[in-house]
This record gives structure tokens, C-alpha cells and sequence, in this order.
């Protein structure tokens, strides 16, 4: 790992700055202090000098060293329960794809009904919505699971990086992007930012988001724009080839070679089922949702089906326990110190004087949340940096707060497509060269938009059935 010393010396640069501004009226120093160092974090995220886990570390331990934060107030975050709901969530992916289970599923929707280079879409969306509540890490479902099906199937049919490109790789690599990044806003636990928000939104408002809760704000949209979706690429961006028959041919002969469902998938099909099952049933059980994801675990440990050395190799879980659990000890921080309610205070006084209403402040607020992720590489970044502060603002403004956060959560994961640096599975699946940047940012803006449309359109509608509003 080597320190890339010039993008660190901004990080510093931006933290001394901000530190030595003056103060200002009606927040403590002490506050203040800690927003530059948030600030500073945050900026390291998207520059990386270091791995993002690394520069969280920093992050916290910069922050005790100066006083700003007691040293057990650093170590705090990395014991939040809702770290540990994503750690069991990545531990149950792994069984996923070590099992095969995976592949089976997608293989079986593949075969059930990709008769044509539009249904073979439709079979790689709803693969990525079966397999997503269990996948937290969006860039394991879609690189360690679905890409290689798609490359697969794009090379049996001739369909190279470059002049065959548009025959159906480009196509598909498009159709995996947009569905990842809207199965990502369905479900709490299909990426691994998600808990980050339901922290979040604790700590800045007050309002604790449930795994069926979400769920249920977000399946009306969201299977909306996963259904119009691979419709709306064919139209715009149409593959050359269009009947399939060697796809459900691909699909009966990789099943034949996998065999009958091993006791492997089996064990690991049942403990998803039964995941599922306590996490959507959580307000009737009262099991908390990372209860639910230990026991989940410990099962597939005692049936042998994860090992020790896979929980100990799963880089990805201890990755996020450490940049997540420090942007969470950072977040709480100052939430507490007063400066997002005085941060959210200025903001909330300045729209309401340009005589907004509610719904149209919100609104301005969404759309200035997504399309700024133009300047972000992570998700997780974006998150942490503006989350909690738009969340604040559009409740000082008259938003109802849980229809505020479940709303922005959504859009946390829409806003992935815009850009071929925008999500985790992004450098995978531009990677492969199928897809231009310039076409992949154009399909991103239009797809992105209609994305926001239906979810703030449609959604609203349904929130408003279910009582968010």
C-alpha cells in the first residue's frame, strides 16, 4: 500500500483550513473542529490517498489525538449493531457464491425465460433482484455472480469489445449496471452503504429505519423502474441480435454440468429463506435485524457450509466495519455537537424565504442530491457527506421526516448510473469495453432521470397509500 502523498496533502490542506476559519456564531469550537476533520474524511474518501478503510482510520484517530473526540467515543462505531447486520450479510453472499446458489438461480430465470435478447434482460434484472437482499456488496453480485454470465453468453454469441460490441455485450453490461443500482434501493442489506443511511438518518433526526419498513417504501418504485428498465435500453441502445435460442441452450447445458442442488445450496437457500422471512417479519417477532443476520451465520457455520478462514478472508465485511464504522463515529459526533442542526437550520431559513413549498423544496433538494454524485467515485462518500445534512434541511423545511429519509435512501442507490466511476460494480462491467464513456454516460443521465421520475412520482403516490405522508 503506498501513500499517494499528493491527493494526501489536500486532505490535509482542506482539514488545517477549515480548521483555523474562524468560528462561527452559534456553534461551539469544539463543533467546529470536528466538521473540519469530517470535512477532510470526507474528501479523503474521494480522493483515496489511501484505501478508504485506511483513511476512516485516520480519520477517527486524528480526531481523538486532537481532543476533539474521547478515544472510547472513536472506537464506538466499529460496535454499532447495524456494522454487524452488514458483516453477516457479507458472510451470507460468500456462502451464496461459494455454494453456486447463485449461479443456479440466475442459470434457472435464464432458462425459464431468455428466449430473446429482451427477455435474456429481463433474466439478468430479476437474478439481481432474487439474489440482492442477501448480497450487500453490490459489486460481488454483480462481478462475483452475473458478470461472468453475461461475458459468457456475450462470447458465445460472438459478441466481442469492439466492432460486434452492440450484436448483445454492450446491451447486457448496461441492463446489469441499471438493475444493480435499483436493486440496490430495494432492499437495506443490497449494498453496503445502506446501513450507513439508516444510521444516518438516527442520529441526524431521530427516525429508525427498518429492514420491512424500506422494503415496503421502496417495492413499488423500485419494481417499476426494474420492470420498465431493460425495455426503455432495448429501445434506446438495441442489441443487434434479437431472438436467443443458444441462451436457454447456455443456461440447460451449465445447469447439466452443476447437477442436482447440492446440500451446500440447499442449506444456504433455506437460512436466505429464513433471513428473509425475520427480516420482513421483524414488527410482528420483534428480532432485531442483525440478531436475525448472526443467526444466519452461526447456522451456516455449524453446517460447515462457511468456514472460519472464509469469515476471516472476507476482506470486503472488515473493509466497510472499518471506513463505516468510522464515518459513524464522525456522523454521530457532530450530529451531537450541534452543527447539523445549526448547519440545517441556515439552509432550511434560506428556502424558506424564497416562498418554496415543501414538496417543491424537496424536490430542489433530491435533484441537487443526485445529480451532484457526478462529483463523487463512492457511493459510500456521498453518503456520508451529504445524507444526513439534506436529510436535515428537508425536515426543517416541512418534509415529513420518515417520508424524507426513506425517499433520499432510494435515491442514495438510483444515482449510481450516472457516471462509469459511480458505483462499485462500474469498473467490472465498464471494464469488459463493451460500452463507450461517452454512451455510457449518456444512458446513465437518461436512465438515472427517468429512474428519479418514477420514484419520486410514482413513489409518492404509494408512500402516501402506505402512510409516510
Amino acid at each position: 500500500m503506498t501513500v499517494k502523498w499528493k491527493s494526501m496533502s489536500i486532505v490535509i490542506l482542506m482539514g488545517l483550513v477549515l480548521w483555523f476559519l474562524p468560528v462561527p456564531d452559534g456553534i461551539s469550537a469544539n463543533a467546529w473542529h470536528l466538521f473540519a476533520l469530517f470535512v477532510a474524511t470526507i474528501v479523503g474518501f474521494i480522493l483515496q490517498p489511501l484505501p478508504i478503510g485506511a483513511v476512516a482510520f485516520c480519520g477517527v484517530t486524528v480526531s481523538a489525538l486532537l481532543g476533539v473526540i474521547s478515544v472510547n467515543t472513536a472506537i464506538s462505531g466499529y460496535g454499532n449493531s447495524t456494522i454487524w447486520l452488514i458483516i453477516c450479510a457479507f458472510l451470507l453472499a460468500r456462502a451464496f457464491i461459494n455454494s453456486g446458489l447463485g449461479r443456479r438461480i440466475a442459470f434457472l430465470i435464464i432458462k425459464a425465460i431468455g428466449k430473446s435478447s429482451l427477455t435474456i434482460g429481463y433474466a439478468i434484472a430479476l437474478s439481481d433482484f432474487v439474489i440482492s437482499p442477501a448480497t450487500p456488496s453490490s459489486t460481488a453480485r454483480a462481478g462475483g455472480i452475473l458478470y461472468p454470465i453475461i461475458q459468457s453468453l456475450s462470447n458465445a454469441l460472438g459478441s466481442e469489445p469492439g466492432p460486434t460490441a452492440r450484436k448483445f455485450g454492450a446491451y447486457i453490461m448496461q441492463v446489469e449496471y441499471q438493475a444493480n443500482a435499483i436493486t440496490c434501493a430495494l432492499f437495506m442489506t443490497a449494498m453496503a452503504g445502506n446501513p450507513l443511511i439508516v444510521e444516518l438518518a438516527e442520529k441526524s433526526i431521530g427516525v429508525h429505519l427498518t429492514w420491512s419498513g424500506w422494503a415496503l417504501a421502496a417495492i413499488v418504485p423500485g419494481l417499476v423502474c426494474l420492470i420498465l428498465m431493460p425495455y426503455v435500453l432495448y429501445k434506446l441502445y438495441p442489441p443487434q441480435i434479437h431472438d436467443m435460442p443458444h441462451a436457454r441452450e447456455m443456461a440447460i447445458d451449465e445447469l447439466s454440468k452443476m447437477g442436482p442442488m447440492k446440500r451446500v445450496e440447499k442449506i444456504v437457500l433455506a437460512v436466505f429463506i429464513g433471513a428473509l422471512v425475520l427480516w420482513a417479519t421483524s414488527q410482528f417477532t420483534h428480532m432485531n435485524a442483525t440478531g436475525v443476520g448472526m443467526i444466519a451465520v452461526m447456522v451456516l457455520l455449524l453446517t460447515n457450509t462457511l468456514t472460519w478462514q472464509d469469515v476471516l478472508q472476507e476482506k470486503g465485511a472488515w473493509d466497510t466495519m472499518f471506513w463505516m464504522g468510522s464515518l459513524i463515529t464522525l456522523a454521530s459526533a457532530l450530529a451531537k455537537s450541534g452543527f447539523i442542526g445549526y448547519a440545517s437550520k441556515l439552509a432550511g431559513t434560506a428556502i424558506n424565504e424564497a416562498g418554496l413549498s415543501w414538496i417543491a423544496a424537496f424536490g430542489l433538494l433530491c435533484i441537487i442530491y443526485v445529480y451532484s454524485h457526478y462529483a463523487f467515485a463512492s457511493v459510500s462518500a456521498h453518503i456520508g457527506a451529504m445524507y444526513a445534512a439534506f436529510l436535515s434541511v428537508a425536515v426543517v423545511v416541512g418534509t415529513p421526516p420518515l417520508l424524507a429519509a426513506l425517499a433520499l435512501a432510494g435515491l442514495s442507490n438510483l444515482m449510481i448510473p450516472l457516471t462509469h466511476y459511480g458505483g462499485g460494480a462500474a469498473p467490472i462491467l465498464f471494464g469488459a469495453g463493451y460500452v463507450t464513456q461517452g454512451e455510457w454516460w449518456k444512458l446513465g443521465f437518461i436512465i438515472t432521470t427517468i429512474n428519479v421520475i418514477i420514484w419520486l412520482g410514482i413513489g409518492s403516490v404509494w408512500w402516501k397509500v402506505i402512510g409516510l405522508w
